[in-house]
């Protein structure tokens, strides 16, 4: 439970240090007082944005901390394990908000954490109820998540969505299968094509580069020839008249003087050479005479070859590849049908193990369903509804949900001979906060929020329905801990502690101050909330606090 609420320079509250104990705890005082600065703390301390409105004026910057008590801490802990902040001191959780000027800051348990983080612990902590907070028991989801709790199926639950999560993954699995099939056989067209066109080529390993060499001599014949045959003139007839010329003079220096022989051998050797090299060069060029037709299907080859690495490249090898892949999934399409069938097979399969887990949960849903409604039309009756109808609807899906194999559905009739409507298209706050507190108080064994709020939502009603609300809200102080801000002293003279906000006036400027309130002093609040003094009015009073 919140063992304490610490407040400083929230709209009109300087400092306020607030002890709770458990059971219903009423808080009372007139209009205008600050009764709602509670409700805006504790919802800062859930998580809710803040404006710098609310900031008292003349500081620069509000704090609001929570003490919690936690009876099982486990589920707290294991939000702040995922967070990585620490975890709580045994049973107690400390959860601080600072509003500034500038920036905003939160904090759990002394580590920084975000507003998400607050959102998700405050869940788990307290339920938060006032004229336009009911949004929690509009929602279908909710509305469902309280009947399984009332109808003790939890359990079955997880079983049931493990099934559900092995059934869609089949189901998916299957599904994206089937869409490929239908593709399947323009696909294959396209991939028997490339392969007859890949194989057709005849591509040979290494053919690559040796074409690309006969590619480049054949589109080059003619310059190439040019260029040999130059090469061949000036052996013919520059180089090799030189030579003989050369080869008669050192011939006769070697007679005249023997000294000079090796020179006449080294002339010797260079003519020999020119005469290999022209012959290399002559040879050459009887090769170069390339026939036009090798030529044309050197181009044709070359070409096939380079636009089969432009649809399968960027290399020769990377075509051949594409080849092998193809062949090997137009295997696999072969066995396609036998694939499908297996993956209907496990769908099938999983939906019968879902329908039979479905089946368990639903038969106690339908089961729990009217003996919940006809406990909260109890709780209703003793509310001010005297004919009021309530139901809880169970509609069958058409598919199987996350939840189940059904919606539900709350609805509520006030007046007889009206149809029934769901929660949601209830108008009138005063009773839909009543239906909230009908179905509350029926599932308070089930509910696990320690913390339950009220703030005003006994507003337009009075009378006997303000003494049955506030017998309501004690009940639930039984098993809760209940927080009430009302206006009624019925409500209030029921509350195991009574605290009373008052305004005052010091040094110019409004001050709000909350303090407990007990004997005369909570006989006298109850006089005040009964509308006067008098000797009538205060036994009146004295009669509700007995």
């Amino acid at each position: 439970m919140l063992t304490l609420l610490k407040i400083r320079n929230l709209a009109l509250v300087d400092r306020l240090e607030w002890d709770l104990g458990g059971g219903l705890v009423g808080v009372t005082g007139e209009t205008g007082a600050g009764k709602s600065v509670i409700v805006g703390a504790l919802k800062l301390v859930l998580g809710e944005r803040a404006g710098k409105g609310l900031i008292r004026t003349g500081e620069d910057q509000c704090k609001v901390e929570a003490v919690f008590k936690l009876a099982d801490p486990a589920p707290i802990n294991t939000i702040l394990e995922e967070v990585g902040l620490d975890e709580c001191d045994g049973d107690e959780l400390i959860v601080r908000r600072v509003v500034g000027t500038s920036s905003n800051k939160q904090f759990v348990n002394n580590g920084a954490a975000t507003l998400g983080v607050l959102r998700r612990i405050g869940q788990h902590l307290v339920d938060l109820h006032g004229p336009h907070d009911h949004q929690s028991l509009l929602s279908p989801e909710r509305q469902l998540a309280l009947l399984d709790a009332y109808s003790g199926v939890d359990s079955d639950l997880v079983e049931y969505r493990k099934q559900w999560t092995t059934w869609r993954e089949a189901a998916e699995e299957y599904e994206t299968a089937r869409v490929q099939r239908e593709m399947s056989d323009q696909e294959k067209e396209l991939l028997r094509f490339q392969v007859e066109e890949i194989d057709a080529a005849g591509i040979k390993a290494g053919e690559e580069e040796e074409l690309e060499e006969r590619y480049q001599r054949t589109s080059n014949a003619s310059r190439l020839g040019e260029l040999a045959g130059m090469a061949a003139g000036h052996l013919s007839e520059r180089i090799s008249p030189g030579l003989e010329e050369l080869q008669r003079a050192t011939s006769e220096l070697r007679k005249i003087d023997p000294a000079t022989g090796d020179l006449a051998d080294e002339v010797e050797s260079v003519a020999v050479q020119m005469q290999e090299l022209e012959r290399s060069v002559v040879d050459y060029l009887d090769e170069l005479e390339i026939d036009p037709s090798e030529v044309q299907e050197v181009e044709e080859r070359f070409n096939l070859v380079e636009s089969l690495k432009r649809k399968y490249g960027p290399s020769l090898q990377d075509a051949l590849d594409h080849a092998e892949d193809a062949r090997v999934r137009l295997e696999g399409s072969d066995n396609r049908e036998e694939f499908l069938g297996r993956l209907k097979s496990e769908v099938e399969k999983s939906l019968k193990k879902l329908r039979s887990a479905a089946r368990k949960m639903t038969s106690q849903r339908k089961k729990h369903a009217p003996l919940l409604a006809e406990e909260v039309r109890g709780h209703l009756v003793d509310l001010g509804f005297k004919q009021g109808e309530f139901e809880v609807q169970l509609t069958a899906r058409d598919e199987p949900g996350m939840q189940g194999m059904e919606d539900v559905e709350y609805l509520f009739g006030p007046n007889p001979g009206e149809p029934l409507k769901p929660l949601r298209q209830v108008a009138s706050s005063g009773e839909i906060s009543r239906v909230m507190l009908a179905v509350k108080n029926a599932l308070a064994d089930q509910d696990a929020t320690p913390l339950m709020v009220f703030d005003e939502i006994d507003a337009n009603v009075g009378g006997e329905i303000a003494r049955a609300v506030g017998e309501k809200m004690a009940s639930l102080g039984e098993r809760h801990q209940v927080v009430a801000i009302t206006h009624f002293p019925q409500v209030a003279a029921v509350a195991h502690q009574h605290f009373l906000v008052e305004k005052r006036v010091e040094g110019g400027r409004s001050l709000s101050s909350l303090t407990e309130v007990s004997g005369e002093g909570r006989l006298d609040e109850l006089v005040r909330m009964l509308g006067g003094g008098g000797k009538e009015v205060r036994e009146m009073a004295k009669t509700l606090l007995r």
